[in-house]
């Protein structure tokens, strides 16, 4: 067992070794994550299921994690990001044992529960990295994360696609195998990282309304929301505006999909800390949201293919460097005991937007090929504007 402690005061080599550590136990558990998530409708058609049905499978994750995202974070606080880390982790694989076994559509649904019940993965990485990385450089580790996170998400159905030549227990089976891989990887390799939160304090859901109006991360968080709503409009509008606007198949779409997820996870990895030591996170955050309205909306109205994936490539790189440099400014906005807290509301947030982007996507598809991009567009300047007010990252750091 690894008991060895990471602080802000550790030498510069320990805190690079736990950031490997985290961002590889982040890939490993993706790598599972995305095996199984392409092959959910099958799965759940063997049951029978409606197309309502299946969207309710897809959403109930989302909606399990709205619910426990808050609480991991505090738990993160007061027991240590490394526990939580791996009861996340264990949780993942226990899931996926579930789905391999799955006997009828309710034990999907129940998988699918569990995992976002566990699923605090990433917000608590986000926290782990806040803890072990001075203000200057948290974007751009942010990124890295961030980066772990596409190539896990871009690997990860791509083997699911092979193992389902084995029938389609086979890549649940080998999501389980993974995540209790990640879990075995942090439990050896992951140190803990510094706490300052003693003693119990009242519920997150209690404290939420207070957060998201009075704390000093209220404005970044609802710029966080808003952001994911726009972002995963597009994401999850993608495959039929393609398909209506282009004539695209399942295959062409795969494919500019991993090439949208390759882009997104080199933009992270090689871009984000060079920008944001040239402008700061908050003219990062305002160029990130730029490219992104210019991207969508002229995604929205473009009839030329080849202007199309341009047009998504600058919005993935909005998005690339923006989101990271937000994440930086959330980290920032809360105090050290407060980092699994504030990262587990927006963790929430984020999966509240996954459950209303796609109906406002899909609803507004029926009507144009064009408003869901443009709409997504429409949000993000909505929350550009947010973001004109708030803080610098040094005035934050100083107030």
């Amino acid at each position: 067992m690894n008991t060895r402690r990471i602080t802000p005061e550790s030498d510069e080599a320990s805190k690079r070794r736990a950031l490997l550590a985290v961002f590889l136990t982040i890939f490993v558990s993706l790598v599972g994550f995305g095996i199984v998530i392409p092959l959910l409708p099958f799965y759940a058609k063997k049951f029978q299921a409606s197309e309502l049905q299946i969207g309710s499978l897809f959403a109930s994750f989302s909606a399990a994690q709205l619910l426990a995202a808050p609480i991991l974070g505090d738990w993160s606080d007061r027991f240590g990001r490394r526990p939580v880390l791996i009861l996340s982790l264990l949780g993942s694989a226990a899931s996926f044992v579930m789905l391999a076994l799955a006997p009828n559509l309710l034990w999907l649904f129940l998988s699918r529960i569990l995992d976002g019940f566990t699923g605090g993965n990433i917000t608590t990485a986000r926290a782990y990295i806040a803890d072990i990385s001075p203000p200057e450089k948290r974007a751009k580790n942010f990124g890295l994360i961030g980066a772990a996170f596409g190539l896990g998400f871009i690997l990860g159905p791509a083997l699911g696609g092979g193992l389902a030549h084995f029938g389609l227990a086979a890549p649940a089976w080998a999501a389980a195998g993974i995540s209790l891989l990640a879990a075995g990887y942090a439990f050896f390799a992951l140190p803990e990282t510094a706490h300052l939160t003693p003693a119990k304090r009242p519920s997150p859901w209690r404290e939420m309304p207070s957060t998201l109006t009075r704390s000093t991360a209220a404005r970044l968080l609802w710029v966080n929301f808003i952001l994911w709503v726009g972002f995963s409009i597009y994401q999850t509008t993608f495959p039929l505006f393609a398909a209506m606007r282009f004539g695209l198949g399942p295959k062409e779409i795969g494919y500019v999909l991993a090439v949208v997820g390759i882009v997104g996870a080199v933009s992270q990895a090689a871009l984000v800390g060079r920008v944001v030591h040239a402008l700061g996170e908050k003219s990062t955050l305002l160029l990130g949201m730029l490219l992104n309205i210019v991207g969508l909306t002229g995604a929205a109205f473009t009839h030329s293919l080849g202007a199309f994936y341009l047009l998504v490539g600058v919005a993935t790189v909005g998005g690339s460097i923006g989101l990271p440099s937000l994440t930086s400014l959330i980290s920032q906005s809360a105090a050290d005991s407060e980092q699994g807290r504030v990262q587990g509301v927006a963790g929430s947030l984020e999966s509240l937007a996954r459950i209303v982007a796609p109906i406002w996507g899909n609803g507004a598809l029926k009507h144009s090929d064009a408003l869901p991009y443009a709409s997504a567009a429409g949000l993000i300047v909505v929350a550009g504007l947010l973001a004109v007010g708030l803080k610098s990252a040094k005035s934050v750091r100083e107030g």
